[in-house]
């Protein structure tokens, strides 16, 4: 099996999810046979950073280097992955889950009338055809689907798989790719994005504070925890709404969705539309002064206490250990 991975880049480095789609097609290799190729875009990742990706399971790197491709154009980005596809005889697409990959895969789908399946959280089983576990309901179930036909394409959940990093470093090569103006149709005029040492969407570490710490002049023991941490901040809705934080960081159903590898709510209730947001976290701690807070029932660990006590012993501790 042909393998060919999407890899997606923010400021000359590549996205840990879009590494984490390598390793599963680096899995997927190692269960079905055959090689992984990655394929990047644009002019912002240098050749070492290429190279790097054969540390997490790609034997080789295309690189689509033209500088028409650093805003992430959709349709032409669809149109390059087709071709890659052809071109290299790839019969399975993966990608991580990401506003961007989602767009993408759609429309790779129906240029190679591939099957698609989003959310994947498992290695295929093809014991009896191609079937693959999917994370739905926001994470409160999962569906088993039959993928048929001779291509297919699986988005990866963030955080589904291990990051494989002692692979060798890769070979790169440049892509060529024939892409028409019409794909180019879209004129990306400015693009906002969201600021801080980690990013929601790509931490591993999320802590988020809520109404509990009172108002916006006491985030600075959120934001030194995190700090300490190397994990991003985020917050509640009610707090964004209020303007205590910027809206980028509003972690929920209506915000941000998060699958870090360790969540620290201080401060927050639990209403279900945050906890739809961040019940794909593999570790949730809460620290709430009201005992009966609905986070804890979700939560792994809890902390009934004042946020105000808690969280400096915790920075305390964390800077001591």
């Amino acid at each position: 099996m042909s393998v060919l991975v999407f890899v997606e880049s923010d400021e000359g480095k590549v996205k840990k999810s879009s590494l984490e789609a390598v390793s599963y097609g680096y899995q997927l290799k190692n269960s079905l046979g055959g090689s992984v190729t990655a394929i990047a875009f644009g002019t912002e990742l240098d050749d070492a950073e290429l190279a790097d990706i054969g540390k997490a399971g790609a034997e080789k790197v295309l690189h689509v280097a033209d500088s028409k491709f650093n805003q992430g154009i959709i349709q032409a980005y669809a149109t390059v992955l087709a071709q890659a596809m052809d071109q290299t005889g790839a019969n399975t697409l993966v990608l991580a889950k990401s506003s961007l990959g989602d767009a993408v895969a759609a429309r790779v789908a129906i240029k190679t009338n591939a099957t698609l399946a989003s959310n994947i959280v498992e290695l295929p089983d093809t014991s009896n055809g191609f079937e693959v576990k999917r994370s739905i309901y926001t994470g409160k179930a999962f569906a088993t689907v039959s993928l048929n036909g001779e291509k297919r394409i699986l988005a990866l959940k963030k955080n589904a798989v291990d990051l494989k990093e002692d692979g060798e470093a890769a070979n790169v090569e440049q892509f060529a790719a024939n892409v028409e103006d019409n794909d180019f149709g879209v004129n990306i005029t400015a693009t906002e994005k969201a600021t801080g040492d980690v990013l929601l969407p790509e931490a591993d570490i999320v802590v988020s504070g809520g109404r509990g710490l009172k108002g916006p002049e006491n985030w600075g023991m959120i934001e030194e925890l995190a700090k300490v941490l190397g994990a991003a901040t985020g917050c509640s809705k009610p707090v964004s709404d209020m303007d205590w934080r910027p809206h980028h960081e509003h972690v929920g159903q209506t915000g941000i969705k998060v699958a870090p590898s360790l969540y620290i709510a201080i401060g927050i209730s639990g209403a279900i539309q945050h906890l739809a947001g961040v019940n794909s976290s593999k570790i949730i701690v809460v620290i709430n002064k009201d005992a009966d807070a609905p986070f804890f029932k979700a939560a792994d660990y809890g902390i009934a206490g004042d946020a105000f006590e808690v969280v400096p012993k915790l920075i305390e501790a964390l800077k001591t250990s």
